[in-house]
């Protein structure tokens, strides 16, 4: 369960906003997400959607009127916390919570998803319903897919409306291979949230399980590959029915081989499928971390 939080400072508009440095970032970020749930937004001056975003990311914050806290960080001028992250495009904006990242998202979003995004952030801290989904979540991630389900159905018989719920009871339907039920289940998400991180990673995970279906025999594409080290397509099949099999670190590696040797192969197929594995793995999932880290010094070296 989330740690106990302290007491947050009283809130005013100068200290919910505020800009950090890689020097200063434990201060700002680490030590004040134990108070209240701190955003970084990550941008640079040369990029056009961080000037949009980040004027409503300030408008948002200021009126959750201390719930959350919004510090953004120059990554032209500081680079090495997103490097760290893993982050390879701008803006992106990560969600910290007793010093750890919980959540986040890519690309310039409209208000209405930033303010569904710093609602359930702030969720994390209040208890009540949040703390049952994180139950959910836990078993979800411990195999216990049935017992998840039976979870998030109990959130979501008190708020049909649940977003965490909604994406966390489609993950599960997909875990115990009923795609019709995840499918029924995502067609419930409420106008306007579809893009919520939660129900995008669902639908990618969706998609992501009807494409292993469709890729064949996972020993046949090992011998495929074994009999041809330069079959992309193989390897690329391969890295998909890997990742339905539960073994995402060796997924990872065929699809960055193919994009070390021909990164431009099939319209970029193999960086295409790695951001679909990321958005599914959940953007601070340990090796969407490691992927993007790896990803990005193939891509920039």
């Amino acid at each position: 369960m989330l740690l106990n939080q302290g007491q947050a400072a009283p809130a005013t508009p100068d200290n919910l906003v505020s800009d950090t440095t890689a020097q200063t970032f434990m201060k700002d970020v680490i030590e004040e997400s134990r108070t209240r749930p701190v955003l970084v937004d990550f941008w640079a001056p040369w990029c056009g959607p961080c000037k949009t975003l980040t004027p409503t990311l300030e408008k948002v914050v200021r009126a959750a009127k201390g719930k959350v806290k919004l510090v953004k960080m120059n990554i032209d001028d500081h680079p090495q916390i997103a490097q760290q992250l893993g982050i390879q495009s701008i803006p992106t904006v990560f969600a910290f919570v007793n010093g750890q990242p919980v959540d986040g998202f890519m690309g310039a979003l409209p208000e209405n998803q930033v303010a569904a995004f710093i609602e359930r952030i702030a969720g994390k801290t209040e208890g009540g319903i949040a703390d049952v989904v994180k139950t959910a979540d836990e078993m979800l991630a411990a195999g216990d897919a049935a017992g998840a389900a039976e979870v998030y159905a109990q959130i979501l018989a008190e708020e049909s409306d649940n977003v965490a719920a909604l994406g966390g009871l489609a993950r599960a339907h997909i875990e115990a291979g009923n795609t019709e039920a995840a499918k029924q289940t995502l067609s419930l998400v409420p106008k306007g949230k579809e893009n919520d991180p939660g129900i995008a990673a669902a639908r990618a995970a969706l998609e992501l399980k009807e494409k292993a279906a469709s890729v064949g025999d996972l020993s046949a594409l090992e011998a495929a590959v074994a009999a041809n080290d330069k079959d992309h397509q193989a390897r690329f099949d391969l890295a998909v029915a890997l990742n339905a099999s539960g073994r995402r670190e060796e997924a990872l590696d065929h699809l960055l081989t193919i994009v070390r040797r021909d990164r431009k192969w099939n319209d970029e197929a193999a960086r295409k499928q790695l951001v679909q594995f990321f958005e599914a793995w959940g953007a601070t999932d340990e090796m969407t971390v490691q992927g993007r880290r790896k990803l990005s010094s193939i891509l920039f070296s």
